[in-house]
Protein backbone atom coordinates (compact mmCIF):
# COMPACT_ATOMS: atom_id res chain seq x y z
CA UNK A 1 0.00 0.00 0.00
CA UNK A 2 1.32 3.39 -0.94
CA UNK A 3 2.13 5.98 1.72
CA UNK A 4 -0.15 8.98 2.05
CA UNK A 5 1.89 11.97 1.54
CA UNK A 6 -0.44 14.01 3.25
CA UNK A 7 -0.04 12.07 6.71
CA UNK A 8 3.35 10.82 5.97
CA UNK A 9 6.09 12.72 8.05
CA UNK A 10 9.71 12.29 8.79
CA UNK A 11 11.10 12.06 12.53
CA UNK A 12 12.23 15.65 13.79
CA UNK A 13 10.19 16.86 11.31
CA UNK A 14 7.25 19.03 11.48
CA UNK A 15 3.73 17.45 9.47
CA UNK A 16 2.75 19.10 6.53
CA UNK A 17 -0.25 21.43 6.60
CA UNK A 18 1.57 24.90 5.98
CA UNK A 19 1.91 27.37 3.13
CA UNK A 20 4.11 26.62 0.43
CA UNK A 21 4.84 30.61 1.13
CA UNK A 22 5.51 30.62 5.13
CA UNK A 23 7.79 27.40 4.58
CA UNK A 24 9.92 29.73 2.32
CA UNK A 25 9.84 32.08 4.79
CA UNK A 26 10.58 29.99 7.56
CA UNK A 27 13.63 28.94 5.10
CA UNK A 28 14.57 31.93 4.76
CA UNK A 29 14.36 31.56 1.04
CA UNK A 30 12.16 34.87 0.40
CA UNK A 31 10.90 37.77 2.76
CA UNK A 32 7.19 37.85 3.64
CA UNK A 33 6.63 40.99 1.09
CA UNK A 34 7.85 39.14 -1.69
CA UNK A 35 5.82 35.81 -0.70
CA UNK A 36 2.83 38.16 -0.53
CA UNK A 37 3.38 39.76 -3.95
CA UNK A 38 3.97 36.95 -5.62
CA UNK A 39 0.43 35.01 -4.31
CA UNK A 40 -1.25 38.06 -5.85
CA UNK A 41 0.15 38.24 -9.11
CA UNK A 42 0.05 34.17 -9.33
CA UNK A 43 -3.76 34.56 -8.58
CA UNK A 44 -4.41 37.51 -11.20
CA UNK A 45 -2.65 35.69 -14.12
CA UNK A 46 -3.88 31.86 -12.52
CA UNK A 47 -0.87 30.18 -12.72
CA UNK A 48 0.85 28.05 -9.64
CA UNK A 49 3.04 30.79 -7.32
CA UNK A 50 5.99 28.27 -7.57
CA UNK A 51 6.11 28.63 -11.30
CA UNK A 52 6.00 32.40 -10.86
CA UNK A 53 9.17 32.22 -8.52
CA UNK A 54 10.97 30.06 -10.82
CA UNK A 55 10.10 32.37 -13.90
CA UNK A 56 11.61 35.54 -12.18
CA UNK A 57 14.61 34.03 -10.72
CA UNK A 58 13.31 34.15 -6.91
CA UNK A 59 13.84 30.82 -6.63
CA UNK A 60 15.84 27.65 -8.38
CA UNK A 61 14.65 24.43 -8.60
CA UNK A 62 17.10 23.04 -5.77
CA UNK A 63 15.45 25.88 -3.31
CA UNK A 64 11.82 24.93 -4.68
CA UNK A 65 12.47 21.04 -4.08
CA UNK A 66 14.19 22.09 -0.09
CA UNK A 67 10.84 23.86 0.28
CA UNK A 68 8.36 21.48 -0.82
CA UNK A 69 10.05 18.58 1.16
CA UNK A 70 9.75 20.68 4.65
CA UNK A 71 6.11 21.57 3.86
CA UNK A 72 5.40 17.58 3.29
CA UNK A 73 8.05 16.27 6.16
CA UNK A 74 9.63 14.31 3.63
CA UNK A 75 13.51 14.11 2.64
CA UNK A 76 15.03 16.25 -0.19
CA UNK A 77 17.79 14.51 -2.34
CA UNK A 78 19.81 16.09 -4.86
CA UNK A 79 21.35 14.90 -7.66
CA UNK A 80 25.01 15.38 -6.84
CA UNK A 81 24.55 13.81 -3.75
CA UNK A 82 22.46 11.01 -4.99
CA UNK A 83 23.92 7.23 -5.92
CA UNK A 84 20.77 5.66 -7.49
CA UNK A 85 20.56 1.78 -7.18
CA UNK A 86 19.96 0.43 -10.90
CA UNK A 87 18.41 -2.27 -9.83
CA UNK A 88 15.61 0.18 -8.43
CA UNK A 89 15.96 2.12 -11.33
CA UNK A 90 14.67 -0.42 -13.72
CA UNK A 91 12.06 -2.24 -11.59
CA UNK A 92 9.61 -0.17 -13.50
CA UNK A 93 9.45 0.23 -17.49
CA UNK A 94 11.28 3.46 -18.37
CA UNK A 95 7.15 4.51 -20.49
CA UNK A 96 6.05 4.47 -17.00
CA UNK A 97 8.00 6.55 -15.41
CA UNK A 98 7.99 9.43 -17.88
CA UNK A 99 4.51 9.28 -17.67
CA UNK A 100 4.65 9.35 -13.74
CA UNK A 101 7.24 11.78 -13.32
CA UNK A 102 9.28 9.11 -10.79
CA UNK A 103 12.03 7.45 -10.84
CA UNK A 104 12.71 4.73 -8.21
CA UNK A 105 16.45 4.89 -6.73
CA UNK A 106 17.02 2.57 -4.36
CA UNK A 107 15.54 0.69 -1.25
CA UNK A 108 15.09 0.80 2.76
CA UNK A 109 15.15 -2.72 4.00
CA UNK A 110 13.53 -5.28 2.01
CA UNK A 111 9.74 -3.83 1.25
CA UNK A 112 10.47 -0.46 0.63
CA UNK A 113 11.12 1.66 -2.26
CA UNK A 114 12.83 4.95 -2.51
CA UNK A 115 10.84 7.10 -5.63
CA UNK A 116 12.16 10.63 -6.50
CA UNK A 117 9.46 12.98 -7.38
CA UNK A 118 8.91 16.36 -7.88
CA UNK A 119 5.49 16.12 -7.09
CA UNK A 120 5.05 14.10 -3.55
CA UNK A 121 1.44 14.82 -3.48
CA UNK A 122 0.59 13.14 -7.05
CA UNK A 123 -0.70 10.02 -5.18
CA UNK A 124 -1.58 8.04 -8.34
CA UNK A 125 1.67 7.85 -9.09
CA UNK A 126 2.57 6.48 -5.39
CA UNK A 127 0.03 3.47 -6.34
CA UNK A 128 0.86 2.80 -9.67
CA UNK A 129 4.50 1.78 -8.30
CA UNK A 130 2.65 0.18 -5.40
CA UNK A 131 0.81 -2.56 -7.84
CA UNK A 132 3.99 -2.69 -10.33
CA UNK A 133 6.43 -3.60 -8.07
CA UNK A 134 5.07 -5.36 -4.66
CA UNK A 135 6.57 -3.01 -2.63
CA UNK A 136 6.17 -0.43 0.09
CA UNK A 137 6.87 3.36 -1.63
CA UNK A 138 9.07 6.64 0.05
CA UNK A 139 8.57 9.09 -1.38
CA UNK A 140 11.80 12.02 -1.65
CA UNK A 141 11.77 15.17 -3.56
CA UNK A 142 13.79 16.25 -5.79
CA UNK A 143 13.88 19.42 -8.23
CA UNK A 144 12.62 18.95 -11.19
CA UNK A 145 15.88 19.32 -13.39
CA UNK A 146 17.03 16.11 -11.20
CA UNK A 147 14.01 14.22 -12.19
CA UNK A 148 14.78 14.73 -16.01
CA UNK A 149 18.65 13.94 -15.49
CA UNK A 150 17.57 10.82 -13.88
CA UNK A 151 15.23 9.89 -16.92
CA UNK A 152 17.44 10.52 -18.96
CA UNK A 153 19.71 7.85 -17.63
CA UNK A 154 17.45 5.56 -18.10
CA UNK A 155 16.77 6.13 -21.04
CA UNK A 156 20.52 5.89 -22.01
CA UNK A 157 20.59 2.37 -20.15
CA UNK A 158 17.90 1.17 -22.52
CA UNK A 159 19.13 2.22 -25.84
CA UNK A 160 22.68 0.70 -24.59
CA UNK A 161 20.69 -2.49 -24.38
CA UNK A 162 18.93 -2.16 -27.26
CA UNK A 163 21.84 -1.41 -29.16
CA UNK A 164 23.87 -4.03 -27.54
CA UNK A 165 21.30 -7.25 -28.25
CA UNK A 166 23.31 -8.08 -31.41
CA UNK A 167 26.24 -8.28 -29.78
CA UNK A 168 25.47 -10.26 -26.95
CA UNK A 169 24.33 -12.89 -29.51
CA UNK A 170 27.60 -12.78 -31.10
CA UNK A 171 29.54 -13.29 -28.09
CA UNK A 172 27.40 -16.11 -26.83
CA UNK A 173 27.28 -18.24 -30.12
CA UNK A 174 26.48 -21.66 -28.19
CA UNK A 175 23.47 -21.65 -25.00
CA UNK A 176 21.42 -23.89 -26.12
CA UNK A 177 22.51 -25.89 -23.01
CA UNK A 178 19.64 -26.02 -20.26
CA UNK A 179 19.02 -21.88 -20.88
CA UNK A 180 16.69 -20.73 -18.09
CA UNK A 181 14.49 -18.89 -19.89
CA UNK A 182 14.36 -16.22 -16.55
CA UNK A 183 18.05 -15.57 -16.59
CA UNK A 184 17.71 -14.54 -20.17
CA UNK A 185 14.50 -11.92 -20.03
CA UNK A 186 14.71 -8.51 -21.33
CA UNK A 187 15.04 -6.66 -17.60
CA UNK A 188 17.94 -9.30 -16.17
CA UNK A 189 19.94 -9.04 -19.00
CA UNK A 190 19.42 -5.18 -18.96
CA UNK A 191 19.82 -4.88 -15.62
CA UNK A 192 23.24 -6.96 -15.35
CA UNK A 193 24.78 -5.29 -18.57
CA UNK A 194 24.04 -2.25 -16.54
CA UNK A 195 25.79 -2.78 -13.53
CA UNK A 196 28.94 -4.01 -15.63
CA UNK A 197 28.69 -0.99 -17.45
CA UNK A 198 28.61 1.94 -14.25
CA UNK A 199 30.93 -0.22 -12.77
CA UNK A 200 33.29 0.02 -15.98
CA UNK A 201 32.83 4.26 -16.30
CA UNK A 202 33.52 3.98 -12.28
CA UNK A 203 36.77 3.04 -12.95
CA UNK A 204 35.78 -0.60 -10.79
CA UNK A 205 38.01 -3.34 -10.57
CA UNK A 206 35.81 -5.31 -8.83
CA UNK A 207 32.15 -6.24 -8.77
CA UNK A 208 30.59 -7.94 -6.01
CA UNK A 209 27.30 -10.03 -6.22
CA UNK A 210 26.89 -11.16 -2.35
CA UNK A 211 23.83 -12.89 -1.21
CA UNK A 212 22.07 -11.01 1.82
CA UNK A 213 18.87 -12.36 3.37
CA UNK A 214 17.58 -13.33 -0.21
CA UNK A 215 18.75 -10.34 -1.70
CA UNK A 216 21.76 -9.28 -3.96
CA UNK A 217 23.68 -6.69 -2.76
CA UNK A 218 25.79 -5.33 -5.72
CA UNK A 219 29.39 -3.55 -4.27
CA UNK A 220 32.45 -1.49 -6.54
CA UNK A 221 35.75 -2.20 -5.90
CA UNK A 222 37.13 1.12 -6.70
CA UNK A 223 40.37 2.28 -5.72
CA UNK A 224 40.78 -0.46 -3.42
CA UNK A 225 37.57 0.26 -1.51
CA UNK A 226 33.83 -1.37 -1.60
CA UNK A 227 31.45 0.90 -2.62
CA UNK A 228 27.58 -0.18 -2.34
CA UNK A 229 26.06 -0.15 -5.98
CA UNK A 230 22.62 -1.40 -5.55
CA UNK A 231 20.54 -4.20 -4.35
CA UNK A 232 18.63 -6.71 -6.20
CA UNK A 233 15.36 -8.23 -4.95
CA UNK A 234 15.15 -11.69 -3.91
CA UNK A 235 12.76 -12.09 -7.06
CA UNK A 236 15.38 -11.17 -9.34
CA UNK A 237 18.39 -12.41 -7.61
CA UNK A 238 18.31 -15.86 -8.66
CA UNK A 239 18.15 -14.51 -12.03
CA UNK A 240 20.78 -12.40 -11.95
CA UNK A 241 23.15 -14.89 -11.25
CA UNK A 242 22.50 -17.30 -13.86
CA UNK A 243 22.59 -14.56 -16.10
CA UNK A 244 26.15 -14.05 -14.97
CA UNK A 245 26.85 -17.63 -15.39
CA UNK A 246 25.36 -17.91 -18.96
CA UNK A 247 27.15 -14.88 -20.13
CA UNK A 248 30.96 -16.50 -18.77
CA UNK A 249 29.55 -19.95 -20.36
CA UNK A 250 29.20 -21.66 -17.02
CA UNK A 251 26.55 -23.95 -16.22
CA UNK A 252 23.55 -22.44 -14.19
CA UNK A 253 22.14 -25.49 -13.17
CA UNK A 254 25.65 -25.85 -10.70
CA UNK A 255 24.82 -24.20 -7.41
CA UNK A 256 27.21 -26.70 -5.12
CA UNK A 257 30.73 -26.42 -6.50
CA UNK A 258 32.99 -23.18 -7.03
CA UNK A 259 32.95 -21.84 -10.72
CA UNK A 260 35.50 -19.97 -12.84
CA UNK A 261 34.80 -18.29 -16.63
CA UNK A 262 35.47 -15.45 -18.65
CA UNK A 263 34.08 -13.09 -21.27
CA UNK A 264 34.50 -10.04 -23.52
CA UNK A 265 31.51 -7.23 -23.57
CA UNK A 266 31.29 -4.17 -25.62
CA UNK A 267 30.64 -1.23 -23.80
CA UNK A 268 29.95 1.97 -25.87
CA UNK A 269 32.01 0.69 -28.52
CA UNK A 270 35.04 -0.58 -26.48
CA UNK A 271 35.51 -4.42 -25.44
CA UNK A 272 36.03 -4.71 -21.84
CA UNK A 273 37.48 -8.07 -20.66
CA UNK A 274 35.68 -9.73 -17.43
CA UNK A 275 37.00 -12.62 -15.41
CA UNK A 276 34.01 -14.18 -13.26
CA UNK A 277 34.18 -16.43 -10.55
CA UNK A 278 31.09 -18.19 -8.56
CA UNK A 279 31.23 -18.70 -5.23
CA UNK A 280 28.43 -21.12 -3.65
CA UNK A 281 27.92 -19.50 0.16
CA UNK A 282 25.55 -20.69 2.89
CA UNK A 283 22.88 -17.67 2.06
CA UNK A 284 23.60 -18.38 -1.59
CA UNK A 285 25.62 -18.41 -4.68
CA UNK A 286 27.98 -15.25 -4.97
CA UNK A 287 29.64 -13.82 -8.08
CA UNK A 288 32.51 -11.89 -8.53
CA UNK A 289 33.50 -10.16 -11.74
CA UNK A 290 37.40 -9.04 -12.04
CA UNK A 291 37.38 -6.20 -14.67
CA UNK A 292 40.19 -6.01 -17.00
CA UNK A 293 39.96 -2.54 -19.33
CA UNK A 294 42.50 -3.03 -22.24
CA UNK A 295 41.50 1.06 -22.90
CA UNK A 296 43.44 1.63 -19.81
CA UNK A 297 46.52 -0.01 -21.16
CA UNK A 298 50.17 -0.90 -19.22
CA UNK A 299 51.59 1.84 -17.28
CA UNK A 300 55.51 2.14 -17.23
CA UNK A 301 57.16 2.05 -13.92
CA UNK A 302 57.20 6.43 -13.27
CA UNK A 303 53.32 5.99 -13.68
CA UNK A 304 52.89 3.96 -11.34
CA UNK A 305 54.45 6.04 -8.74
CA UNK A 306 58.18 4.57 -8.21
CA UNK A 307 60.74 7.03 -7.60
CA UNK A 308 64.22 7.90 -9.04
CA UNK A 309 66.27 5.61 -7.01
CA UNK A 310 63.96 2.53 -6.55
CA UNK A 311 63.23 2.60 -10.26
CA UNK A 312 67.44 2.76 -11.14
CA UNK A 313 67.68 -0.64 -8.62
CA UNK A 314 64.91 -2.64 -10.68
CA UNK A 315 66.21 -0.99 -14.14
CA UNK A 316 69.50 -2.64 -13.09
CA UNK A 317 68.39 -5.69 -12.50
CA UNK A 318 66.67 -5.94 -15.57
CA UNK A 319 69.79 -5.02 -17.67
CA UNK A 320 71.26 -8.32 -16.86
CA UNK A 321 70.64 -11.49 -19.16
CA UNK A 322 69.71 -14.08 -16.67
CA UNK A 323 68.02 -13.85 -13.28
CA UNK A 324 64.60 -13.70 -11.69
CA UNK A 325 63.04 -10.82 -10.90
CA UNK A 326 59.71 -11.38 -8.44
CA UNK A 327 57.12 -9.02 -7.61
CA UNK A 328 55.07 -9.31 -4.33
CA UNK A 329 52.21 -8.40 -2.43
CA UNK A 330 48.88 -9.42 -1.74
CA UNK A 331 46.02 -9.89 -4.57
CA UNK A 332 45.57 -6.46 -6.12
CA UNK A 333 48.56 -4.79 -5.54
CA UNK A 334 49.35 -4.05 -8.79
CA UNK A 335 52.21 -7.20 -8.87
CA UNK A 336 51.26 -7.93 -12.88
CA UNK A 337 50.82 -4.53 -14.24
CA UNK A 338 54.39 -3.67 -12.90
CA UNK A 339 55.76 -7.15 -14.38
CA UNK A 340 54.08 -5.45 -17.73
CA UNK A 341 55.96 -1.98 -17.03
CA UNK A 342 59.08 -4.14 -16.83
CA UNK A 343 58.38 -5.68 -20.21
CA UNK A 344 58.43 -2.35 -22.01
CA UNK A 345 61.66 -1.56 -20.08
CA UNK A 346 63.48 -4.80 -21.54
CA UNK A 347 61.10 -4.93 -24.72
CA UNK A 348 63.36 -4.96 -28.15
CA UNK A 349 63.53 -6.62 -31.82
CA UNK A 350 66.81 -8.38 -30.86
CA UNK A 351 65.21 -10.80 -27.59
CA UNK A 352 62.39 -13.24 -27.92
CA UNK A 353 60.29 -12.36 -24.96
CA UNK A 354 57.23 -15.01 -24.16
CA UNK A 355 54.45 -14.86 -21.56
CA UNK A 356 52.28 -17.00 -19.51
CA UNK A 357 49.15 -15.51 -18.06
CA UNK A 358 46.01 -15.84 -15.94
CA UNK A 359 44.25 -14.05 -18.43
CA UNK A 360 46.27 -11.80 -20.55
CA UNK A 361 45.13 -9.00 -19.35
CA UNK A 362 46.94 -6.39 -21.73
CA UNK A 363 48.43 -7.54 -25.38
CA UNK A 364 51.75 -6.42 -26.26
CA UNK A 365 53.31 -5.61 -29.21
CA UNK A 366 56.47 -8.22 -29.87
CA UNK A 367 55.22 -10.15 -27.11
CA UNK A 368 54.54 -14.25 -27.26
CA UNK A 369 51.51 -13.94 -24.54
CA UNK A 370 49.83 -17.66 -23.81
CA UNK A 371 46.70 -17.72 -21.76
CA UNK A 372 46.55 -20.32 -18.92
CA UNK A 373 43.61 -22.77 -20.01
CA UNK A 374 43.18 -25.35 -16.90
CA UNK A 375 40.10 -26.97 -18.00
CA UNK A 376 42.60 -28.17 -21.38
CA UNK A 377 45.37 -29.22 -19.59
CA UNK A 378 46.91 -26.18 -20.01
CA UNK A 379 48.62 -24.80 -16.15
CA UNK A 380 51.42 -22.19 -15.11
CA UNK A 381 53.93 -25.46 -14.97
CA UNK A 382 52.87 -26.85 -18.25
CA UNK A 383 52.95 -24.00 -20.11
CA UNK A 384 56.82 -22.80 -18.82
CA UNK A 385 57.60 -25.94 -19.93
CA UNK A 386 56.88 -25.55 -23.43
CA UNK A 387 58.39 -21.77 -23.23
CA UNK A 388 61.41 -22.76 -21.88
CA UNK A 389 61.79 -25.19 -24.74
CA UNK A 390 60.63 -22.38 -27.59
CA UNK A 391 64.19 -20.49 -27.08
CA UNK A 392 63.16 -17.17 -25.31
CA UNK A 393 65.56 -14.65 -24.12
CA UNK A 394 62.99 -12.98 -21.39
CA UNK A 395 60.05 -15.01 -19.78
CA UNK A 396 57.08 -13.37 -17.59
CA UNK A 397 55.38 -15.80 -15.45
CA UNK A 398 51.99 -14.08 -14.51
CA UNK A 399 52.16 -16.19 -11.22
CA UNK A 400 54.49 -18.85 -9.40
CA UNK A 401 51.40 -20.46 -7.87
CA UNK A 402 52.78 -24.05 -6.53
CA UNK A 403 55.96 -25.82 -6.46
CA UNK A 404 56.28 -26.99 -9.84
CA UNK A 405 55.80 -23.61 -11.71
CA UNK A 406 58.28 -21.73 -8.94
CA UNK A 407 61.22 -24.47 -9.44
CA UNK A 408 60.75 -24.52 -13.27
CA UNK A 409 60.90 -20.91 -13.44
CA UNK A 410 63.72 -20.67 -10.86
CA UNK A 411 65.59 -23.16 -12.96
CA UNK A 412 64.87 -21.07 -16.31
CA UNK A 413 66.67 -18.30 -14.24
CA UNK A 414 69.28 -20.23 -13.44
CA UNK A 415 70.05 -21.28 -17.12
CA UNK A 416 70.61 -17.87 -19.35
CA UNK A 417 66.41 -16.32 -18.94
CA UNK A 418 65.66 -13.44 -17.59
CA UNK A 419 62.33 -14.47 -15.78
CA UNK A 420 59.62 -12.17 -14.12
CA UNK A 421 56.86 -13.52 -11.91
CA UNK A 422 54.73 -12.78 -8.69
CA UNK A 423 54.65 -14.24 -5.65
CA UNK A 424 52.07 -13.48 -2.98
CA UNK A 425 54.32 -12.65 0.37
CA UNK A 426 53.43 -9.49 2.51
CA UNK A 427 57.60 -8.11 2.05
CA UNK A 428 60.39 -8.45 -0.05
CA UNK A 429 62.54 -9.88 2.56
CA UNK A 430 59.98 -12.69 3.30
CA UNK A 431 60.27 -13.76 -0.21
CA UNK A 432 63.02 -16.47 -0.30
CA UNK A 433 61.32 -18.06 2.72
CA UNK A 434 57.94 -18.36 0.91
CA UNK A 435 59.67 -19.77 -2.05
CA UNK A 436 61.45 -22.44 0.37
CA UNK A 437 58.03 -22.99 1.82
CA UNK A 438 56.69 -24.35 -1.63
CA UNK A 439 60.22 -26.65 -1.67
CA UNK A 440 62.38 -24.54 -3.89
CA UNK A 441 65.76 -25.29 -2.15
CA UNK A 442 67.32 -22.56 -0.38
CA UNK A 443 70.56 -22.72 -2.89
CA UNK A 444 68.37 -22.32 -5.71
CA UNK A 445 66.55 -19.40 -4.66
CA UNK A 446 69.74 -17.74 -3.05
CA UNK A 447 70.95 -18.28 -6.69
CA UNK A 448 68.70 -17.54 -8.66
CA UNK A 449 66.82 -14.73 -7.43
CA UNK A 450 68.18 -11.10 -7.94
CA UNK A 451 65.62 -8.69 -7.43
CA UNK A 452 62.52 -8.34 -5.32
CA UNK A 453 59.92 -6.03 -5.84
CA UNK A 454 57.46 -5.86 -3.25
CA UNK A 455 54.85 -3.19 -3.30
CA UNK A 456 50.94 -1.76 -2.15
CA UNK A 457 48.43 0.52 -4.05
CA UNK A 458 47.10 3.60 -1.93
CA UNK A 459 44.82 5.88 -3.48
CA UNK A 460 45.48 9.12 -4.11
CA UNK A 461 44.00 12.15 -2.96
CA UNK A 462 42.01 14.28 -4.52
CA UNK A 463 43.57 17.52 -6.45
CA UNK A 464 40.50 19.12 -6.41
CA UNK A 465 39.16 18.96 -2.79
CA UNK A 466 42.45 18.07 -0.64
CA UNK A 467 43.37 20.62 2.27
CA UNK A 468 46.60 21.06 3.76
CA UNK A 469 46.98 20.45 7.12
CA UNK A 470 50.05 20.59 10.24
CA UNK A 471 51.32 17.26 11.72
CA UNK A 472 54.07 16.14 13.89
CA UNK A 473 56.85 15.64 11.96
CA UNK A 474 57.50 12.08 13.62
CA UNK A 475 54.20 11.67 11.75
CA UNK A 476 55.13 11.36 8.78
CA UNK A 477 59.08 10.01 9.18
CA UNK A 478 61.16 13.28 10.47
CA UNK A 479 61.58 13.27 13.75
CA UNK A 480 63.63 16.12 14.08
CA UNK A 481 60.95 18.61 12.54
CA UNK A 482 58.24 19.76 15.51
CA UNK A 483 55.27 20.11 12.27
CA UNK A 484 55.23 19.92 8.74
CA UNK A 485 52.40 20.59 6.22
CA UNK A 486 51.00 17.65 4.52
CA UNK A 487 47.64 16.80 3.41
CA UNK A 488 44.12 15.13 4.29
CA UNK A 489 41.21 14.24 2.17
CA UNK A 490 37.81 16.36 2.06
CA UNK A 491 35.69 15.07 -0.54
CA UNK A 492 33.73 16.25 -3.76
CA UNK A 493 31.76 15.71 -6.19
CA UNK A 494 34.71 14.61 -8.53
CA UNK A 495 35.96 11.98 -5.92
CA UNK A 496 32.50 10.71 -4.70
CA UNK A 497 32.82 12.91 -1.71
CA UNK A 498 35.83 10.03 -1.01
CA UNK A 499 38.62 12.69 -0.96
CA UNK A 500 40.54 10.27 -2.82
CA UNK A 501 40.74 9.82 -7.05
CA UNK A 502 42.84 7.51 -8.66
CA UNK A 503 45.72 4.92 -6.45
CA UNK A 504 49.59 5.15 -6.57
CA UNK A 505 51.98 2.30 -6.09
CA UNK A 506 54.34 2.37 -2.58
CA UNK A 507 57.38 0.09 -3.30
CA UNK A 508 60.15 -1.71 -1.75
CA UNK A 509 62.91 -2.79 -3.62
CA UNK A 510 65.58 -5.33 -2.17
CA UNK A 511 68.45 -5.99 -4.35
CA UNK A 512 70.12 -9.56 -3.87
CA UNK A 513 73.39 -9.02 -2.32
CA UNK A 514 75.78 -11.88 -1.64
CA UNK A 515 75.41 -11.25 2.16
CA UNK A 516 71.77 -11.73 1.43
CA UNK A 517 71.99 -14.80 -0.74
CA UNK A 518 74.55 -16.29 2.18
CA UNK A 519 71.45 -15.43 4.61
CA UNK A 520 68.95 -17.38 2.37
CA UNK A 521 71.27 -20.41 1.86
CA UNK A 522 70.91 -20.05 5.86
CA UNK A 523 67.49 -20.19 6.00
CA UNK A 524 67.41 -16.78 8.06
CA UNK A 525 64.72 -15.21 9.47
CA UNK A 526 62.70 -12.43 7.02
CA UNK A 527 63.74 -9.59 9.68
CA UNK A 528 67.11 -10.67 9.62
CA UNK A 529 67.13 -10.24 5.69
CA UNK A 530 65.37 -7.00 6.05
CA UNK A 531 68.54 -5.43 8.27
CA UNK A 532 70.79 -6.33 6.26
CA UNK A 533 68.59 -4.95 3.17
CA UNK A 534 68.28 -1.46 4.41
CA UNK A 535 71.54 -1.25 5.72
CA UNK A 536 72.44 -1.70 2.04
CA UNK A 537 69.90 1.34 0.69
CA UNK A 538 66.63 -0.29 0.23
CA UNK A 539 63.55 1.74 1.69
CA UNK A 540 60.83 0.18 3.13
CA UNK A 541 57.06 0.32 1.89
CA UNK A 542 56.45 2.30 4.90
CA UNK A 543 59.29 4.66 3.97
CA UNK A 544 58.48 4.85 0.39
CA UNK A 545 54.67 5.75 1.64
CA UNK A 546 55.65 8.51 4.06
CA UNK A 547 57.79 10.03 1.36
CA UNK A 548 54.18 10.31 -0.87
CA UNK A 549 52.81 11.77 2.02
CA UNK A 550 55.21 14.38 2.27
CA UNK A 551 54.98 15.10 -1.21
CA UNK A 552 51.26 15.50 -1.37
CA UNK A 553 49.99 12.27 -3.31
CA UNK A 554 48.10 10.51 -0.48
CA UNK A 555 47.58 11.05 3.17
CA UNK A 556 49.00 9.31 6.42
CA UNK A 557 46.02 7.18 6.93
CA UNK A 558 45.83 5.77 3.96
CA UNK A 559 49.42 5.00 4.39
CA UNK A 560 48.72 3.48 7.70
CA UNK A 561 45.81 1.65 6.14
CA UNK A 562 47.99 -0.22 3.53
CA UNK A 563 51.44 -1.00 5.25
CA UNK A 564 49.61 -1.86 8.35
Amino acid sequence: MAIDVQTYHAPGRERPGRLLGDVLVDLGLCDRDTVEAIVVDARAANVPMHKLLLDRGLLNGDQLALAVAERFGLEHARLDKLQPDIAAMQLVPESALKRLQAVPIGFRGHDTLVVAMVNPTNVMALDDITMLTDLRVEPVVVSHDDLGVLLLRLSRLDREFDESEEGFAEELPSLDHALDSSADDGPTVKLVRSLISQGVELGASDIHFDPDEGDLQVRYRIDGIMSPAARVPRRQAARVISRIKILSDLDISERRLPQDGRTTLTLEGRRVDVRVTIVPLVDGESAVMRILDPRDGPLSLGELGMGDADRARVEGALSRSHGAIVATGPTGSGKSTSLYASVAVVSSPEKTIMTIEDPVEYRLPGVKQMQVFERAGLNFATGLRAIVRADPDIIMVGEMRDRDSARIAIEAALTGHLVLSTLHTNSAPATPARLIDMGVEPYLVASAIDCVLAQRLARRLCMSCRRPVRVAGALVGLPLVNEVDVFEPMGCHRCRETGYRGRIGLFEVMIVSNEIRALIVERARAGDIEAVAVSQGMRTLLDDGLDKVRAGHTSVAEVGRVTG
